[in-house]
C-alpha cells in the first residue's frame, strides 16, 4: 500500500537530481570559458576531466567495481564518448554562444529519441530540428549565423552524447554509479593528450587551478554523478523528455554568466529543437524498455 508514495517519492527524487545537473553544467560551461585565453579549450578540458576524475575516484571508489571483459569494453566506449563530447562541446564553445552549441549538441540525444520511436509522428520532430538548424545557418546577409566550424564541433559532441546515453545505460546496470567515476578516468586519459599538445606547460600555471577544480566540480563530478542515478533509475520517456530542457538552461547560463544575447531567430531555433526533443520523447513506443536501476 506504501508502494505508490514510495514510488512517487523516488521519482520526483530522480527528476530533481535531473535539474540540478543540468543547471551544474551549464554553470560550469559558463566559468570554464574563463580558461580558454590561457589554455585553450583543449587544455580547459583537460584540466576539468583530471580534477573530475580525482574527485569522483575518491567520492565512488570504483575500484569495488566488478568488471568482466564484456562491461569494461561497454565502461571504455562509455568513457571515451564521454570524453569526446566535452572536448568538442568546449572546441564548440570557442565561437558559438553557450545556448546555440546545447542546442546543437542535443541532437545527439534527439537522434536516439527518434531511434528508439521510429513512428510516421517522427517524421514531425525531424522537421522541427530541420527548422531549428537552418535558423542558425548564416544565410545571404544574415549576420545572425552562427559559426560553421563551431557548430561542427558541437554537433560532434551531439554524436558524442548519442554514444554516452547508450552506453551509459549498459555500463550503469552493470557498477551504477561507479560507472560515473570509471568513465571520467577513461575521458581523461583520452583528453589529456590534447591538452598537452595545445596548452604545455601552462596546464600548469598556480591561478588556473581553483578554477579548474570548480569546472571540475560543477561540470563533471556533480551532473555526472547525478545523470548515471537518474538515468540508471528512471523511465527513458521522463529522462529523455526532462533533459529536452537543457539547451534552454544553457542559453539562460550564456545570458546570465556571459552576457551572450541571442536573436529571435536563435531563440526559436533552440525552441524547435526542445520542441522536436519533447515531442519524439513523449510519442515513444510503449514497448521502449526504461533505463535499468542500478542497486
Amino acid at each position: 500500500m506504501n508502494d505508490q508514495p514510495r514510488s512517487l517519492a523516488s521519482t520526483l527524487l530522480s527528476v530533481g537530481l535531473l535539474l540540478v545537473a543540468m543547471a551544474s553544467i551549464q554553470s560550469g560551461a559558463s566559468l570554464a570559458k574563463s580558461m580558454f585565453p590561457v589554455i585553450g579549450a583543449q587544455g580547459t578540458t583537460t584540466l576539468r576531466l583530471i580534477f573530475a576524475s580525482v574527485i569522483m575516484v575518491l567520492l565512488l571508489r570504483p575500484w569495488r567495481a566488478t568488471l568482466t571483459a564484456k562491461s569494461l569494453r561497454t565502461v571504455i566506449v562509455y568513457g571515451i564518448a564521454l570524453g569526446g563530447m566535452n572536448l568538442l562541446f568546449y572546441m564548440s564553445l570557442r565561437t558559438v554562444p553557450l545556448g546555440i552549441a546545447v542546442a546543437l549538441e542535443f541532437t545527439g540525444p534527439l537522434a536516439v529519441a527518434i531511434y528508439a520511436s521510429r513512428r510516421a509522428i517522427d517524421f514531425l520532430w525531424i522537421a522541427l530540428a530541420a527548422v531549428g538548424l537552418l535558423l542558425l545557418i548564416p544565410t545571404g546577409a544574415a549576420t545572425a549565423g552562427i559559426d560553421l566550424a563551431g557548430a561542427g564541433y558541437a554537433l560532434g559532441a551531439g554524436v558524442c552524447w548519442a554514444f554516452y546515453i547508450l552506453f551509459g545505460q549498459k555500463a550503469g546496470a552493470d557498477n551504477g554509479v561507479q560507472t560515473a567515476a570509471l568513465g571520467v578516468m577513461i575521458a581523461a586519459l583520452f583528453v589529456t593528450p590534447f591538452g598537452i599538445a595545445h596548452a604545455g606547460a601552462a596546464l600548469l600555471t598556480p591561478s588556473l587551478i581553483p578554477i579548474a577544480i570548480g569546472v571540475a566540480l560543477l561540470s563533471t563530478a556533480l551532473p555526472y554523478t547525478l545523470e548515471m542515478v537518474a538515468l540508471t533509475r528512471m523511465p527513458t520517456r521522463t529522462f529523455g523528455t526532462l533533459m529536452s530542457i537543457e539547451p534552454a538552461i544553457g542559453a539562460l547560463s550564456g545570458l546570465l554568466f556571459l552576457q551572450e544575447y541571442l536573436t529571435l531567430s536563435q531563440w526559436m531555433a533552440i525552441m524547435c529543437i526542445i520542441l522536436a526533443s519533447v515531442g519524439a520523447t513523449i510519442t515513444m513506443g510503449s514497448s521502449a524498455k526504461p533505463a535499468v536501476a542500478a542497486d
